[in-house]
C-alpha cells in the first residue's frame, strides 16, 4: 500500500479534546513531529478531522 507522511504544523493548545486525542492516536506528540502511516481509510479519516493542524505528503 501507499504511505503518507503526516507532520504537525500548528499548535494543539486551543484544539478541542477530541482533536488532541486524534493527534495522539496518530502518534504525533509535538510541533514539527512527523509519522509515516499507511494510506488507508481509517488513517485518512483521522487526518481529515485534524487537517487544519497537519501537513500530509504522499511518499
Amino acid at each position: 500500500m501507499a504511505q503518507i507522511k503526516i507532520t504537525q504544523i500548528k499548535s494543539r493548545i486551543n484544539a478541542p479534546k477530541d482533536q488532541k486525542r486524534t493527534l495522539d492516536a496518530l502518534g504525533i506528540r509535538k510541533m514539527n513531529h512527523s509519522v509515516v502511516k499507511e494510506d488507508c481509510a481509517s488513517i485518512l479519516g483521522m487526518v481529515k478531522k485534524v487537517h487544519h493542524l497537519v501537513k500530509v505528503e504522499k511518499l
